[in-house]
């Protein structure tokens, strides 16, 4: 039998509390008195109570007496499976009390589980009779930016809504099950927004909610959401390398960005393109492991980087993914403390999930010989990610790419304003100098971050692995007997995927088809996303050029009054 517990209704002329009362404060309303609810106990002869007292009196009392007998038994040497007729009544006496004990405590945890379940699904799948008017949540005055008051309740929440949203502002429903609860996540999406209008009392004017697909960000990309962040993408190109064209997209609000980067693409274009060669392709994981003693820790260590055992090992961590493939180990101890950086192939993935499931593999592998090792945490920050670290400025982390171009004089002096010697001082009294002054890691560049952080946001990448992947090294020097500048970027940790993540919203995976590289690479596992790293230090190449260029020659200050200041009179300006 389904029993659930109904929300009493209010009578249509009870009063509903203001939440303007008493100087404003916020007060829930009055509660209803509560509806009995069927209980397990209801159908014992007796009360609970003395039920409880008589099953553990049997219990205890024919514990007691098996165990008297049994040790007189012992002491007699008389046999234990021999009993009399009051030690089989014990006996049964003991199993009815257990039995009705555990049933009894087991009933009552199962009851009080479902009976907070059966709340939330009466608050979110329940409907209230035609007469009833639901019980209102405490609603703060909404203000705006500049004071104003706003209406109490949204007009756009339903009248079916309106319970769910006042149970989520009373702390009733979790606003994390919505989405599981109602099936639509547009909906779910819809109520957190208007009960987190209520409990702050803001509106969120100006921030969107129609307008994006909500169920393709479930369970992968966002949780929580209220709505989304409209950012502009401007199109740098073409992009002249590897004697291939690509107009690159980048998300940005900083003004001068796009069109210095775009100049820079000018001037390649007009210079016969750049090159690229990647040197690397490996996602790195470094667990972090303790054992007894540094000893058992430097066997491990053996091990690990013993070549004979590479081949088994390999076998333990390929197992996670068809496209997993572990290509090295490098390990490092710090007293009985060892970090193992494990480098693999992931495809055109990113990589991060799919090699922390092979050193899962590993591990649990390794535990059948090193019992005594105990997993601090699979990642140790020896990986590194998201932190700028010198193993991923030697070693390498994802992509490592160097980008290349030889920009014609003329081209130099008519498209970038400037000449060969100037820039070929400024970049090594900025870029090496400058650079090596500020103790800088891996940020022996101008701007690099600038155009990784763009292209990352336009085409799904996680923005925070920016911090690695604008490790980047420029180098400027003059050839052709001085006449011709030749440049290059280095980039030995570019982290990009064109499947998983943010890779597959609708935005984003325009973006990334826009290059070209959308999904995954039938042909050639990895091709795409190898592609995608030398189109991100390309563009980088272009916009390292022109910075460069514009701070030569005294434009940077002009540039950016003219492309990052606006002129518009916003105050009189329509929406």
């Amino acid at each position: 039998m389904d029993v659930r517990r109904r929300l009493p209704s209010r009578p249509p002329s009870a009063a509903v509390p203001s939440p303007f009362r008493d100087g404003g404060a916020c007060r829930p309303p009055s509660s209803s008195p509560a509806v009995p609810r069927v209980q397990a106990s209801d159908a014992l002869p007796l009360p609970i109570r003395h039920t409880n007292l008589l099953f553990s009196a049997l219990f205890v009392g024919s514990l007691v007496f098996l165990m008297r007998r049994w040790r007189e038994k012992v002491r007699c040497s008389t046999p234990l499976h021999l009993l009399g007729l009051s030690e089989i009544l014990a006996i049964v006496g003991l199993i009815a009390s257990l039995i009705y004990l555990l049933s009894f405590f087991g009933i009552a945890f199962v009851q009080s589980i479902v009976s907070s379940h059966d709340e939330e699904d009466d608050f979110l799948l329940s409907r209230a009779a035609p007469d009833a008017a639901p019980s209102p949540a405490p609603i703060c005055p909404l203000l705006s930016t500049d004071g104003t008051i706003f209406s109490q309740r949204n007009p756009e929440v339903t009248d079916d809504d309106e319970e769910i949203v006042s149970s989520v502002v009373s702390g009733k429903i979790p606003s994390y099950v919505l989405e599981s609860r109602l099936g639509d996540c547009r909906r779910a999406a819809g109520i957190r927004r208007e009960a987190l209008r209520r409990i702050t009392g803001r509106t969120l004017e100006g921030l969107p909610l129609d307008g994006l697909d909500y169920a393709s960000i479930l369970g992968q990309c966002c949780e929580l959401p209220v709505g989304y962040v409209q950012l502009p993408v401007g199109i740098a190109g073409p992009l002249v390398l590897d004697e291939s064209e690509y107009h690159v997209p980048m998300a940005t609000t900083e003004g001068c960005l796009v069109a210095s980067t775009n100049r820079g693409c000018k001037a390649i274009a007009e210079s016969g393109g750049a090159t690229s060669v990647v040197l690397r392709d490996g996602m790195t994981r470094a667990p972090a492991v303790r054992l007894p003693t540094a000893r058992r820790a430097a066997e491990l260590k053996a091990f690990l980087e013993d070549p004979n055992n590479f081949e088994t090992i390999a076998l333990v961590f390929n197992r996670s993914s068809r496209y997993a493939r572990l290509q090295g180990i490098h390990c490092a101890l710090a007293g009985r403390n060892l970090y193992v950086r494990f480098t693999s192939s992931t495809g055109d993935a990113m990589g991060m999930n799919m090699v922390s499931k092979g050193v899962q593999n590993v591990l649990d592998y390794l535990q059948n010989d090193f019992e005594d090792m105990d997993v601090i945490s699979i990642t140790g920050n020896f990986c590194s990610d998201k932190k700028p670290a010198a193993v991923n400025w030697i070693e390498g982390r994802g992509k490592s790419v160097v980008c290349e171009a030889i920009i014609k004089e003329e081209v130099v002096r008519k498209v970038l304003k400037t000449n060969v010697p100037a820039l070929v001082e400024l970049n090594m009294i900025k870029n090496l100098a400058g650079s090596a002054i500020a103790g800088s890691l891996g940020g022996f560049n101008a701007h690099a971050s600038n155009i990784v952080s763009a292209i990352y946001i336009a085409t799904g990448q996680d923005p925070a692995q920016n911090v690695e992947s604008s490790h980047c090294i420029t180098m400027m020097e003059a050839v052709n007997d001085g006449k011709d500048l030749h440049i290059s970027v280095t980039m030995p940790s570019i982290e990009v995927g064109t499947v998983g993540g943010g890779t597959q919203l609708a935005s984003q995976a325009a973006c990334l088809d826009l290059l070209g590289v959308k999904g995954a690479s039938l042909e050639s596992p990895g091709a795409n996303a190898r592609r995608l790293a030398t189109v991100v230090a390309g563009a980088v190449l272009a916009g390292e050029l022109s910075l460069l260029s514009a701070l030569a020659a005294g434009q940077l200050v002009k540039s950016h009054m003219k492309y990052n200041r606006s002129s518009k009179d916003f105050s009189k300006a329509a929406c």
